[in-house]
């Protein structure tokens, strides 16, 4: 099985490279800038076609929250306008396309885990361009997992998990929010639930499972708390700790709004998929190990 997966240098594209490392069944192909830019919709189809895909992981994206505020028009050309071609590329070729999602499609409000038919009411621009690229991408090819995360750290690029482990080389204390909450999700898992529904969709060519489904770790926690995992992990492998200073959301603005309850219930895909995500603190462990060890570019 060849996949293809858009977003070279994403958290997830780096992850299911890692993962197909080691499967002889499987052969991951990831693409990106200059020849794919999801921004030049003319470059999408012919960047897919040549990698002769049997399945395509629309994994790239706009993902800069933020900014998103000041340029929502750049947002939704990547987000709603390109997902869209990668899903018409692969309808074109006859293959599925799996597509990641956020759960800033949610305003944050419900008080318990959000569910797949749960309303949508984006608080932003980056989730409200998120949200059309779901719909851009159901629209344009009937064969599609839309898979909605949250909270996704791994040993590559800029995430959460690497931010802690920098500032505590440097400071005794760090500040985090502690109202807000959310199931962190290792981009690795995220890979392996990838890969494990990629099987089920290129075994089961007319398999009535595509749709829209939340792909998130196990358990659930606020960022302090994620933090001082974090933190205590390094530590217990020899990394730099330092103090986390619980603080609210208003004592930590930023120019977009972030959901206070982030949590997405993965029932619906474990029932499908028979697959469900280690808890959360365990696969928190296996990035930091996996750091301190000098993996992905030994970047602690």
């Amino acid at each position: 099985m060849r996949i293809v997966v858009t977003g070279r240098d994403g958290q997830v594209a780096a992850s299911l490279l890692e993962a197909g490392q080691s499967r002889a069944d499987v052969e991951v192909i990831a693409i990106g800038r200059p020849e794919f830019d999801l921004a030049r919709p003319d470059t999408v189809f012919d960047a897919i076609s040549a990698a002769k895909p049997d399945v395509v992981v629309s994994a790239a994206a706009y993902t800069a929250v933020d900014q998103a505020e000041d340029e929502p028009d750049l947002a939704f050309a990547v987000n709603a306008t390109g997902a869209g071609k990668v899903a018409e590329a692969a309808a074109r070729l006859g293959v599925p396309v799996i597509h990641l999602s956020t759960d800033y499609v949610f305003d944050g409000t419900k008080p318990e885990p959000y569910v797949e038919t749960d309303a949508t009411a984006p608080l932003g621009a980056y989730g409200a361009s998120k949200l059309a690229g779901e719909q851009a991408v159901a629209a344009a090819n009937p064969r599609h997992l839309i898979l909605r995360t949250a909270w996704v750290y791994s040993p590559f690029g800029r995430n959460f998990v690497k931010t802690m482990l920098r500032l505590a080389a440097d400071r005794d204390e760090v500040s985090v929010v502690a109202d807000q909450w959310g199931n962190p999700t290792s981009a690795l898992d995220i890979a392996d639930a990838i890969l494990h529904a990629a099987a089920m969709l290129h075994r089961n060519k007319d398999i009535a499972v595509f749709g829209t489904y939340h792909l998130a770790g196990t358990g659930e926690t606020n960022w302090s708390g994620f933090a001082r995992h974090i933190l205590d992990t390094s530590l217990a492998f020899g990394g730099p700790w330092a103090r986390v200073r619980d603080i609210a959301t208003m004592d930590y603005p930023t120019k977009a709004r972030r959901p206070a309850n982030s949590r997405l219930s993965s029932a619906k895909f474990a029932s499908t998929f028979g697959w469900t995500a280690p808890h959360w603190r365990q696969s928190t462990e296996a990035v930091v190990k996996y750091l301190a060890g000098g993996g992905a570019e030994g970047a602690v």
